[in-house]
């Protein structure tokens, strides 16, 4: 069970993890452990919230594929467990990035007053350098 928030939870059933053997060094273990851990979150069949699930695949992510799967491979540790957490906190993480809702852009306008004094140090600043040139006869 991987609790987002306190009214979104994700069952144990939702999320299926296998066990695989992990890429790299890993010396004598390596062709025998398998230690990586393959996640795979379906998002249109999961219990989310509707809003949540359209965030979710809207996010130009490589972890998510045309299917709507998210699917992680936690392969940094040498221990399963380790790679079993850190494959869910990667999920943890994705979803409550797309849990929160982004604020809508209030269109704003600079003060007449503030283009004014723009405008008066433009002109100010380029009398001055134009004073700096040489005079001509």
């Amino acid at each position: 069970m991987l609790a987002i928030s306190p009214s979104i939870i994700i069952t144990d059933d939702e999320i299926d993890m296998h066990a695989i053997r992990a890429q790299g060094a890993g010396g004598q273990n390596v062709n025998k452990v398998s230690s990586a851990i393959h996640l795979r979150f379906d998002i249109r069949a999961s219990s989310l919230p509707e809003d949540c699930k359209e965030r979710l695949l809207q996010l130009r992510d490589r972890r998510i594929n045309s299917d709507g799967v998210i699917i992680i491979k936690a392969q940094q540790y040498r221990s399963q467990d380790k790679n079993k957490t850190d494959a869910l906190n990667r999920l943890h993480e994705l979803i409550s990035a797309a849990i929160i809702v982004p604020k809508k852009r209030r269109p704003t306008r600079k003060s007449r007053r503030s283009v004014k004094r723009r405008l008066e140090s433009k002109n100010k600043r380029s009398l001055l350098i134009s004073l700096r040139k040489k005079v001509s006869d």
